[in-house]
């Protein structure tokens, strides 16, 4: 205590502190006359006197004792009370201690239960996200390949549009490349609408296996932090106040939002690998049916050209030995005509001789003019002659027609033996040769 304040602390019964009280060294002086002299009146008060009587010395003295017995007796009891509170309380401690212990273990289970669960899901979805992206390539593939063939297809068209006159025809050549085209269109659709599809859910399946992961970081991060306070004992070192800590947080999840919170993203990524595994069939089955049909059409096409060749061929030998033919005629109608004109040459002198014998025997004189012998034969001679020549001359002319109508099937049998050459060249040199890059089975189906 110093000289400048002094603080008194009284003790009540009930166990409750009064407040403390400055004192000054003036009214410290009064308050310790009053307490240990009480019977100092009004008429000492003035002179400070210390004098009592034996009566007040005796029942102050015991006043004090009384006091201090009290004191002792409530000081054993507070003594007592504390060791129970602090038995019991020790008791409470570790019971909390070890049911904390115990229930902190059942949640290292509960997590880790579902981080394998998150981590197997995660895993299954990278899975079939792999497999999405490896179709994806395929189908890709898929759909740059099938440029290929229409490009060809659209190329043969192109090609026997130079057909020559009547071969300029639409046959089943023409109606297989077109549904080559048209199927072709088809597959590329499908095969887009496809593509479309499996990149749409390996966007989905990433953003499940997102949440999942940062679930399973949450986890892994919770684990961790419950691993360690489970380890944490009286003993511990690294542990130190944190008076807020107990206050429970309005923001958090209860153990049902908790639980199902990851149910809810197990039961998402469950669909999205469902999702997933039924787009890989359909992957599939699109790959091997459009590779297949495509083959079956190009069989199709390849049959009919080659069938179509085959007809033009024969009609263009046909036509090459009715050409021969007809040029053999062509010949024979020449010498032919030759023949009759070189007749109707020789028949020139027996018909001026007869005409010249009828002629100078009409200059016969008076009587003389007879219709003898002589004069009936050579006008019988005269019209043969002349009947003759008549015959000839109709059949030069007839072998003069022929022979015109020989020249113009001459004509358009070479026309048509040309036509048929060049039709052979359109269909076999430009349009079959370049079928020949038609890709392959499993070019078609993304490989």
């Amino acid at each position: 205590m110093t000289s400048q304040s002094l603080v008194r602390r009284a003790s009540f019964r009930d166990g409750s502190v009064a407040q403390p009280e400055l004192l000054t060294p003036q009214t410290q002086e009064s308050k310790i006359i009053d307490k240990f002299y009480p019977s100092a009146g009004l008429a000492t008060s003035g002179y400070r006197c210390t004098k009592y009587s034996p009566e007040e010395w005796t029942e102050n003295n015991d006043a004090l004792l009384l006091q201090a017995a009290n004191d002792r007796d409530e000081a054993q009891k507070v003594r007592h009370e504390s060791k129970e509170t602090q038995m019991e309380t020790e008791s409470v401690t570790l019971r909390r201690q070890a049911d904390g212990t115990r229930h902190l273990g059942h949640r290292l289970q509960d997590i880790h239960f579902w981080k394998s669960e998150l981590q197997q899901h995660i895993d299954q979805t990278a899975a079939a996200t792999g497999s999405l992206v490896a179709l994806k390539r395929r189908l890709e593939k898929a759909l740059d390949a099938s440029e290929t063939p229409f490009r060809i297809a659209a190329d043969n068209l192109a090609w026997r549009e130079r057909r020559l006159g009547p071969d300029l025809v639409k046959d089943n050549v023409d109606e297989e490349l077109l549904k080559e085209v048209e199927l072709i269109r088809n597959v590329q659709s499908l095969l887009r609408r496809t593509l479309t599809q499996t990149i749409d859910q390996i966007r989905a399946n990433r953003e499940a296996k997102k949440t999942l992961e940062l679930d399973w970081s949450d986890k892994r991060q919770a684990y961790s932090t419950d691993d360690q306070c489970g380890r944490y004992t009286n003993g511990s070192q690294d542990t130190q106040q944190h008076l807020s800590s107990a206050k429970l947080q309005l923001h958090v999840s209860d153990r049902v939002t908790w639980a199902r919170f990851t149910q809810d993203n197990l039961a998402q990524a469950q669909r999205e690998l469902r999702a997933s595994a039924e787009l890989q069939l359909l992957c599939e089955r699109v790959l091997q049916e459009t590779a297949e049909d495509l083959q079956a059409q190009c069989a199709a096409v390849d049959a009919a050209f080659a069938h179509r060749c085959q007809e033009v061929s024969e009609a263009k030998v046909a036509m090459e030995l009715h050409l021969t033919q007809i040029l053999e005629q062509i010949g024979a109608q020449e010498r032919n005509i030759a023949m009759l004109q070189q007749a109707l040459r020789d028949k020139e002198a027996p018909q001026r001789v007869t005409q010249t014998r009828l002629h100078q025997r009409a200059q016969r004189p008076n009587v003389e003019l007879c219709q003898d012998e002589p004069q009936l034969s050579l006008v019988a001679e005269a019209g043969e002659i002349e009947c003759a020549v008549e015959s000839l001359q109709r059949r030069l002319a007839e072998s003069q027609r022929s022979l015109r109508h020989l020249e113009d099937t001459r004509m358009a049998l070479e026309k048509a033996t040309a036509t048929k050459t060049h039709s052979l060249l359109v269909d076999r040199e430009m349009c079959m040769s370049h079928r020949d890059r038609y890709p392959t089975a499993s070019t078609l189906a993304g490989y």
